[in-house]
């Protein structure tokens, strides 16, 4: 599993429901979910619905929240908004300091007015797995992901 502090729940149940299609008996993946709870920290109380599917391995349920969690029909776990708020604060203030080195040097001399810049997009810091960044396109708070430059979205 990925470093908790930077990775989603999310990404880890989805796969755990993905796998339980095939087979809802799985032991590996009722494994995999209540490792995952553990190694990122989340008590039991706090999503009892979560923590009863799990335990109770009950796949339909589990599968219910997690397309839950994909639709928007279901907060997301606190540890997930908060690994996806500071993803989104790396992700600007890589962009602002980007754009500020941009325009420091276009225009030419130390008595320029210089030029403003005209980027729109970054790579965004590699700190964070690719499926938080992808999980920030899918809410509309990022725009992109095409050759690994995202954006923030028009009025963002």
């Amino acid at each position: 599993m990925h470093e908790p502090d930077m990775s989603l729940v999310h990404s880890v149940l989805t796969g755990v429901a993905t796998e339980l299609e095939a087979d809802p008996h799985s032991d590996t993946a009722w494994g995999t979910a209540r490792e995952a709870l553990a190694h990122y920290g989340i008590p039991r109380d706090t999503d009892p619905q979560l923590t009863s599917a799990i335990e109770g391995r009950d796949a339909d349920s589990l599968a219910r929240i997690v397309q839950g969690w994909h639709s928007g029909d279901r907060v997301m776990l606190e540890h997930d908004r908060s690994v996806l708020k500071r993803a989104m604060k790396a992700y600007r203030k890589s962009l602002k300091v980007t754009i500020l080195d941009a325009e420091s040097s276009l225009g030419g001399g130390p008595m320029s007015s210089g030029r403003r810049s005209t980027i729109t997009g970054i790579m965004p810091p590699r700190r964070y797995p690719l499926e938080v960044w992808d999980q920030l396109v899918h809410q509309g708070r990022l725009a992109g992901g095409r050759r690994g430059i995202y954006e923030l979205p028009p009025g963002g």
